[in-house]
């Protein structure tokens, strides 16, 4: 019995996140609700992180190599300033290192990395890689870059064990593009705190269900300007809260702060996180994700778990998360979008009555603790 509990414990590496545990994307998110859950159930995992100027609080462990968070290990990565090229830079070092790591798994996640998956196949390593999204189609790359990203999925598609994707149109794309089979592992979410507005109303003079929030990175593919364009024409005391910072779009983030500028009613928070996340998050009036690509939105599913009546671009991956529980617009319309925020703002009922489905709905239809085992299962192959 001894020796099948010692083997049924895994040593896995996660390659492919910025930092972990943090709120950068959702790509982080997803590392570190998925790490948490495999140390809980006994398994041993690396977390590779890449190189910041501000050093994460990390603490040593008795009778353990490295330095760790949550008894996480994290082995932080050397790699460029230049934001289109750190991914790659990041992924050799993360994988050279763990080529020695005596690891059972190798995850990588997301495209970019995936261009090293090729390295420990070659030495005859265990490679699992998630797609959490098609991240060639966003635009904040240029051509080097999505050509990079898209060699990326050829070799996840062509050299990983097994692939992973969050949405069925992802798969669909595999499948059709590359003949290759995936595995749908949606992500997950756990029930909110529900907390009454006191430090936004102190910070940012907001009461509850008297603005509407976005929450997500800073950059073109999130659509934050057609949010932004439709509101000036919309009559409303309600403020508009853009709850995020930007990633390697500088000149996105300075339209979208020239765009704030013009309309009193636009508050910026840069990225935010604890008490101030949980308080937007519970007294938003709607929840807006405007995007024109995604590939789960962890945002859209807490917007969601907090019971917020939510207004999506309707694109497939926003659709297969709502079902008929959100609102949607026409992509990238934005008189389509102003039209349905202007609705919304005159029809409390109807808002009400989506906030009444949204929680239970996305609770019961996503889960964590399904996800992992649903990994775990395919380590194990």
């Amino acid at each position: 019995m001894h020796s099948n509990k010692n083997k049924s414990k895994l040593h896995i590496a996660m390659i492919g996140q910025k930092r972990v545990p943090s709120r950068e994307g959702g790509v982080e998110v997803v590392v570190w609700e998925l790490a948490t859950r495999l140390r809980d159930k006994g398994h041993v995992v690396d977390c590779y992180n890449r190189y910041q100027k501000h050093k994460q609080p990390r603490h040593k462990v008795a009778g353990k190599p490295g330095l760790y968070v949550d008894d996480i290990r994290i082995i932080v990565v050397p790699t460029l300033n230049n934001g289109k090229l750190n991914a790659i830079v990041y992924a050799f070092f993360a994988t050279i290192r763990a080529l020695f790591g005596g690891y059972d798994v190798i995850h990588y996640h997301a495209e970019g990395p995936c261009l090293m998956l090729w390295l420990p196949k070659l030495f005859g390593k265990k490679v699992i890689a998630t797609i959490h999204g098609l991240d060639w189609q966003r635009a904040k790359w240029g051509n080097f870059a999505s050509k990079m990203l898209m060699t990326g999925e050829k070799i996840a598609a062509k050299y990983a064990d097994e692939v992973i994707v969050l949405s069925k149109n992802v798969q669909e794309y595999f499948k059709e593009t590359y003949g290759r089979d995936t595995h749908y592992i949606p992500n997950g979410i756990s029930r909110p705190v529900i907390r009454k507005p006191n430090l936004i109303t102190k910070k940012y003079g907001l009461k509850g269900h008297d603005y509407i929030m976005t929450l997500c990175r800073i950059v073109p593919e999130k659509g934050i300007h057609y949010l932004l364009e439709a509101y000036k024409n919309i009559d409303s005391d309600m403020k508009i809260v853009v709850a995020g910072g930007f990633s390697n779009a500088a000149e996105y983030m300075e339209q979208i702060r020239r765009m704030a500028a013009e309309d009193p009613r636009v508050i910026l928070t840069d990225f935010i996180h604890d008490q101030e996340l949980e308080e937007l998050c519970s007294n938003a009036y709607i929840f807006c994700l405007p995007s024109d690509v995604e590939g789960m939105s962890i945002s859209l599913l807490e917007g969601m778990s907090y019971g917020r009546c939510c207004l999506v671009s309707d694109i497939d991956e926003n659709i297969e998360v709502v079902g008929d529980k959100a609102v949607s617009f026409k992509k990238s319309d934005v008189e389509d979008l102003g039209n349905k925020v202007g609705f919304l703002i005159d029809h409390p009922e109807t808002v009400e009555k989506y906030e009444n489905m949204a929680a239970d709905y996305i609770c019961d239809k996503y889960n964590w603790d399904k996800m992992t085992d649903a990994t775990i299962e395919l380590y194990n192959r």
